[in-house]
């Protein structure tokens, strides 16, 4: 469209900021619907926010919610050798106790390497003496594997033959000489541990010839040992790795070094101080869902300025789910049955929940299974904790279908598309709206210069006029 300008030529008058006037009175409506818009998107953004922050509390509460996420064991290594023989980490299906480990010795990798007496002086010095050459090997029990080489097959294409197949051995060049003398050897390193995975060469036509010649040994392949408790009822213990998961239930020992003479002495004890760092994580992440509410739901009686969730029944509703599911009596309980008989005191002024460590300490040192059961879900008892509770509360807010929040996010959704497409429509009309003025008043221009011509005229022939 081809813009019309004028300058109020023919009357002395410029209709351009007349027009813009007209054309701003016209954007008013779209203004405000683009306003509705972004204060909608703003809504949107912050539901999506607190709907972050009640994951947050979820995950939390998911921590406390069955007795094996609730407890926590520590765990300490000790022992009167010079060396750090083991360490160990301890899950919470680890039962409480003391245990005598003595580590005789470590697993090892097999690593074998071809005989000083077939080095080669260079790495890709040809090794194949026929027209071909295979290489053959196996790891424990496996099945065999093999490199096949042809007439100028080299070290280097050996070795880069071997670490091809995947099969469980690394290999690599060694130079047992010197720098000016240089004599390369084949080295092979077994990728895992253990007596039951050495390397065994079954066929070997290259020069290195290491089924006749034969190989050194650099490291056996070997088991590690340990005895597990003294005396007449010690149990001696093999295993590939050097990684123990399954000797001390709930325990994994990473054996460092042997002493045969020094035994460590492992205890797991109950970390109650990791079970209140627990508890005390969910009273904050309960803590950031009703600020981070609070913050939206001010009203400054001075400005006039409305926080974006003030009259929003959703924000309410959601406190309300998640206070109701955290104070909650817990059915099937005796001793404690309510999160506030444990320490946790709601705040009148913002509705916090401020933990009362004193009584929480006490609680968990007096009765530390009575409060377990006011967090966790007994499926023998039936009865359902504060953390199922909760995340149940969470769920049913979050639910793809039928969430409060859910449908809240996908109404936000929809009102502002409507607004966008009223916004598109309104902004199509107000260009229409500023063309037409522009021609309505470019034509009042042109008849009024034309009429300033016709006065113009007029007056000449007047001033033309003989006089009488």
């Amino acid at each position: 469209m081809a813009l019309i300008s004028f300058g109020g030529l023919g009357n002395g008058v410029d209709f351009g900021p007349i027009i813009d006037l007209l054309v701003q009175a016209e954007r008013i409506p779209i203004d405000r619907i683009n306003q509705r818009k972004l204060n909608l998107q703003t809504k949107q953004t912050d539901f999506g926010l607190l709907g972050g922050k009640l994951l947050g509390l979820q995950s939390a509460a998911t921590s406390l919610r069955t007795r094996l996420s609730f407890d926590k064991n520590q765990v300490s290594v000790t022992s009167a050798s010079s060396q750090t023989l083991l360490t160990a980490s301890v899950s919470s299906t680890a039962a409480a106790g003391t245990h005598k480990v003595t580590v005789n010795q470590l697993a090892s990798a097999h690593q074998i390497v071809s005989k000083a007496s077939t080095a080669v002086s260079t790495t890709d010095t040809d090794i194949v003496s026929g027209a071909s050459g295979t290489f053959s090997f196996s790891v424990g029990g496996g099945s065999t594997q093999t490199v096949n080489l042809d007439a100028n097959g080299t070290l280097e294409d050996l070795r880069n033959g071997i670490n091809d197949l995947g099969a469980g051995v690394s290999a690599s060049i060694l130079n047992t000489g010197t720098e000016g003398v240089p004599a390369y050897r084949l080295v092979l390193s077994s990728n895992d541990s253990g007596a039951s995975n050495s390397i065994t060469i079954s066929a070997d036509d290259t020069d290195l010839d290491t089924v006749t010649t034969g190989v050194d040994t650099f490291q056996a392949a070997q088991d590690s040992q340990i005895v597990l408790g003294e005396g007449v009822g010690a149990v001696t213990i093999d295993r590939s790795s050097n990684t123990l998961t399954d000797v001390i239930s709930g325990i994994t020992l990473n054996l460092q070094a042997a002493d045969l003479v020094n035994p460590v002495t492992i205890s797991v004890t109950q970390d109650t101080t990791a079970v209140k760092e627990g508890i005390s994580n969910f009273v904050s992440a309960y803590n950031e869902v009703q600020k981070f509410v609070n913050e939206r739901t001010v009203f400054n009686l001075e400005t006039g300025e409305r926080g974006i969730f003030v009259g929003d029944s959703l924000a309410r509703t959601i406190l309300d789910r998640i206070r109701q599911s955290t104070f909650s009596q817990i059915s099937g309980l005796t001793t404690y049955t309510s999160a506030s008989q444990i320490g946790f005191e709601t705040q009148t002024a913002d509705g916090t929940i401020k933990l009362n460590e004193t009584t929480l300490d006490a609680a968990l040192s007096q009765n530390y299974s009575a409060v377990r059961d006011l967090f966790v879900q007994n499926p023998t008892t039936g009865t359902e904790g504060i953390g199922e509770l909760v995340t149940d509360a969470v769920d049913a807010l979050d639910d793809v279908e039928f969430g409060a929040l859910t449908l809240r996010q996908n109404s936000l959704t929809s009102q502002i598309d409507d607004f966008v497409e009223q916004i598109s429509v309104k902004e199509a009309a107000l260009l229409r709206f500023e063309e037409q003025q522009r021609i309505k008043f470019g034509n009042l221009d042109g008849l009024l210069a034309s009429l300033q011509s016709q006065l113009e005229a007029l007056a000449t022939l007047s001033q033309r006029a003989p006089t009488r």
